[in-house]
């Protein structure tokens, strides 16, 4: 059961139709939905899925496969996203329509990764890779899975740094700065019933005053003329609208207008995905310009400044083997394997339907797995 005052502020944010059609759906199994790798996937792999109308690499899917199980999976070949998240890559691709190439864009609270890679996804389709992404999540935990996801993708303008949002310094470097910030989660009761446990007025007058905080420490590294898009995975006016406001007021900016997003309800500030509304969860958004006169000059590279890690693609100068998928899990599992007798010896890279797993090391008899323990697959693969 959802607490009376969860239900209260829900109505007070939305209003009271849109408010009990979002409790019905809270009720209900989530959707599931993935968002393609254009550079290794052009076309959905699972069948009967609908393309999702606000990205134009997500796809809802008809039931949950076992993404572990699949090779094109671990290969990057697509991100399993909800389609609410999705808009905010939707939002990001709007507003960078209008800018210069070369754009500097930080991706501030960016684990596990989701976002960024969508960020990524479009800063290649805008200037087909003239700019960089500096993904960034504070919590180390956290960041070894971003770092992950950021490799699996596999794209050489995204660095990945951890650091605290006050730490990127008074020089303005950033064009756009993404900020997905951590909420109370009203978004993720669907999918998380401990979210639902751990909702109370006192944590979203937590996370209002954390969210106040992360976008003070980040403002001075963003410039004049930039944009900040905000965007929370919760419902409520607190955490998303007055927010909004207080950056405008309090930091010096103003609330941009982008038009009409259907299906995401238009709010005082910003733009909200709402279940019932929409198949996925709960997503808000918002974008703010920052006062003052763009200077479209890189000041300096981030990725050195902050000392990013980049991709490494470790297997793009080796032979490559192609397998299919019965041997492309083994590998992923991290067993032996043996490759027919015309494999090339030595150092090699395995790939599954063109797109690169990882390393071994082919001796004929047998081959080495390389494939890194961290990565491997836990589950019977049977």
């Amino acid at each position: 059961m959802f607490d009376p005052r969860f239900i209260d502020l829900l109505t007070e944010s939305v209003g009271e139709a849109d408010a009990a059609t979002a409790l019905k759906a809270l009720e209900a199994e989530p959707s599931v939905s993935i968002r393609l790798n254009p550079a290794k996937l052009q076309e959905c792999p699972f069948q009967d899925a609908v393309p999702v109308p606000w990205s134009p690499y997500g796809y809802l899917l008809k039931e949950r496969p076992v993404f572990t199980l699949d090779p094109l999976f671990h290969a990057g070949a697509y991100y399993v996203q909800d389609t609410s998240a999705m808009f905010v890559g939707h939002l990001f691709r709007q507003i960078i329509a209008p800018l210069q190439e070369g754009l500097c864009v930080l991706d501030l609270c960016a684990a596990p990764g989701g976002k960024t890679t969508d960020l990524a996804a479009s800063l290649r389709a805008h200037d087909g890779g003239k700019s960089l992404l500096l993904a960034n999540e504070v919590i180390r935990s956290r960041y070894a899975v971003l770092r992950g996801n950021v490799a699996s993708w596999g794209d050489e303008r995204v660095g990945t740094v951890s650091r605290d949002p006050s730490a990127f310094g008074n020089t303005p470097l950033f064009d756009v700065v993404v900020a997905d910030v951590p909420c109370s989660g009203e978004g993720m009761f669907r999918k998380d019933p401990k979210a639902v446990e751990d909702w109370s007025l006192e944590t979203v007058d937590f996370c209002t005053a954390r969210s106040r905080r992360i976008l003070s420490g980040i403002w001075p590294a963003l410039k004049e003329g930039g944009l900040l898009l905000f965007s929370t995975c919760t419902f409520n006016r607190k955490e998303n609208d007055e927010t909004v406001a207080w950056a405008a007021a309090e930091l010096g900016a103003e609330v941009l207008d982008p038009g009409p997003q259907e299906p995401a309800i238009r709010t005082q500030n910003g733009y909200l995905m709402l279940p019932g509304l929409v198949p996925g969860e709960g997503q808000y958004a918002a974008v703010l310009r920052k006062n003052g006169t763009p200077d479209p000059v890189r000041k300096a590279d981030p990725f050195t400044l902050f000392r990013a890690e980049r991709p490494l693609e470790p297997t793009d100068d080796l032979p490559r083997w192609e397998v299919e998928r019965e041997t492309a899990l083994r590998y992923l599992h991290g067993d032996a394997l043996v490759l027919a007798p015309d494999a090339p010896r030595g150092p090699i890279c395995l790939t599954f339907k063109g797109l690169p797993l990882g390393p071994a090391k082919n001796l004929g008899t047998r081959c080495n797995n390389l494939y890194p323990k961290a990565k491997r697959i836990k589950m019977d693969i049977r």
